[in-house]
């Protein structure tokens, strides 16, 4: 039993089957043991939750913020730490028992709301009830499907959290569904019906972050990033929370250090509000994926925000410090609740003892083309469109990833004709964000959106030009989705476009190992998924010659 472990959550899973001995992600088999029994636990004190709200009490925001935390903590990439995730256990199991004091009837609870083993069991009891506890492989798929759904609209609800900003409706469907994945009754029809309504709430998740990031740092506007470096120290930033890279910008302001993004950060670049830090200097490298030579080469402190964490080097080891969701055993963690200040005091005094970062590219990008921001050239895209000078969008938002089979989202870039227009938002665009793709009269072939949250600003997007065309269904419009995924975010993104009727999306470079071939062939009948190919067949199947 020690060293028995499943996971396929994400797309780089052990031969597209599930990693059994360790993590293709770096996690050993004791931090996915933990990883399960708080997902078991939070299923359960979901279940209580839910059986509460039915009895018309309340659930506090503590309870509903301790769940979304949760839930991310289990993304891939996020956390390490076996004592941090078993500590956060201990504090579901406390925080449940309280709600259960409160509840009339416990009799309809299962299981996982009741248990309340202590800490010398939570190794037995986490071999138990992970991926494999449920035995039907179809139920178990939309269990899982609906479960890693679920993950990414937590990682999207906790970014508006810290903003300040809640819907209390996203949240008592979260733990609704959540709840829904424990009950034995439900059929396989029960579970895809879940699933979709998982989509609606994603598209709502992915509004709230929206409204709060927008509401907190005004619209995206295009802007050119530069790549190179500063004379001075500096910190890197990654993930994708940015309320703590605005407390960061102001405890480094006048410091003497500047603050670099990394990866998913990019795109806090494009806000108004960041560009008054003179400070706040440019990107430096590229996916995450990359970070273990980059950051080596950085040179000063990183801050992780949130996940897309790969063990770090010895050699920079010290350097690397985690917040919010994300922990690493024996690397820093900084913390306060939402709405209190973090202090990053310590990590700016060892800023300040670190030379310059190296420099290993230069030159800039250009990124910002968010909803608001493609609006206001909607007549110049209309105009291209119709006078033919934009003949396809390619939808080509998501994750990047260390595969070799990832080249191919780089080469299908190369090889669109000129006529062509790449919209992309999340870390996939750095397989061609850099590639120089040019203009069509003054509207860049690469249109990033930003962060993959900010897939929403896609589907706003699609929706415009539907009701701009004159369009009955979404699907008539000159759009084809090529979209690489890797992790749970990228899950509640494409639920949510299934929910808003897209549909002949191609998920590559493979499909998620968690879809049973029956919950598959669903997919595949209803919406039209499909896969990808070679880059030349794909061309000639997404452009009809």
């Amino acid at each position: 039993m020690e060293h028995q472990m499943f996971c396929y959550q994400c797309q780089e899973t052990a031969g597209c089957k599930g990693c059994t001995v360790s993590g293709v992600c770096g996690k050993k088999p004791e931090v996915a043991r933990m990883q399960d029994l708080l997902v078991y636990v939070t299923r359960g004190i979901s279940a209580v939750t839910t059986a509460l709200r039915k009895e018309g009490k309340e659930v506090s925001t503590e309870i509903n913020h301790l769940i979304t935390l949760n839930l991310f903590t289990t993304i891939t990439n996020a956390n390490f730490d076996p004592e941090a995730i078993a500590a956060d256990v201990e504090k579901t199991l406390l925080a449940k028992e309280a709600l259960l004091a409160q509840l009339g009837d416990s009799s309809v609870l299962p299981e996982a709301a009741l248990w309340n083993g202590t800490r010398e069991e939570y190794d037995v009891k986490a071999a138990s009830v992970g991926v494999l506890a449920t035995a039907d492989e179809d139920i178990r798929s939309l269990r899982e499907l609906i479960t890693y759904g679920l993950k990414g609209l937590s990682a999207y609800s906790k970014h508006a959290n810290a903003l300040l900003q809640d819907n209390e409706e996203l949240d008592a469907f979260l733990q609704r569904a959540l709840a829904a994945t424990l009950d034995d009754s439900l059929s396989v029809d029960d579970l895809v019906a879940l699933t979709l309504e998982t989509g609606k709430y994603g598209v709502d998740g992915m509004a709230l972050l929206d409204a709060a990031n927008t509401g907190a740092y005004g619209n995206p506007e295009i802007t050119t990033v530069d790549l190179g470096v500063r004379k001075n120290p500096g910190i890197l930033i990654s993930g994708h929370d940015l309320k703590d890279l605005e407390m960061l910008l102001e405890q480094t302001a006048g410091t003497g250090v500047d603050v670099y993004t990394h990866s998913e950060m990019l795109p806090a670049h494009y806000y108004p509000f960041f560009k008054k830090y003179e400070h706040f200097a440019g990107n430096y490298g590229n996916a995450w994926w990359k970070q273990r030579e980059e950051f080596e080469s950085f040179n000063g402190p990183i801050l992780m925000t949130t996940n897309c964490i790969v063990p770090p080097l010895e050699s920079y080891k010290d350097r690397l410090w985690t917040t919010g969701a994300s922990g690493y055993p024996g690397c820093r963690h900084i913390s306060a609740a939402y709405g209190e200040t973090k202090d990053f005091s310590a990590l700016i005094e060892q800023a300040k003892t670190c030379a310059a970062p190296t420099e290993i590219e230069t030159g800039s990008i250009v990124g910002g083309f968010a909803h608001e921001q493609v609006f206001a050239l909607a007549d110049q895209v209309v105009d291209a469109v119709k006078s033919g000078a934009i003949k396809r969008f390619f939808v080509m938002a998501g994750c990047d990833g260390r595969q070799k089979s990832r080249e191919y989202y780089a080469e299908f870039a190369k090889k669109l004709p000129q006529d062509t227009v790449i919209l992309t938002a999340g870390c996939a665009k750095y397989k061609y964000n850099k590639l120089g793709l040019g203009d069509i009269n003054g509207i860049p072939r690469v249109l990033d959106a930003g962060q993959c949250n900010d897939s929403y600003s896609l589907a706003l997007i699609a929706l415009k030009l539907k009701e701009v065309f004159e369009l009955n269904d979404i699907n008539d419009l000159p759009i084809t989705y090529n979209i690489a995924w890797y992790e749970q975010k990228a899950v509640i993104v494409l639920l949510s476009l299934l929910y808003l009727g897209v549909k002949n999306i191609h998920l590559g470079p493979t499909l998620p190992a968690f879809l049973s071939p029956n919950v598959a062939n669903v997919l595949i009948e209803n919406f039209g998924i499909a896969g990808i190919g070679t880059v030349e067949d794909d061309l000639k199947l997404f452009l009809g010659e």
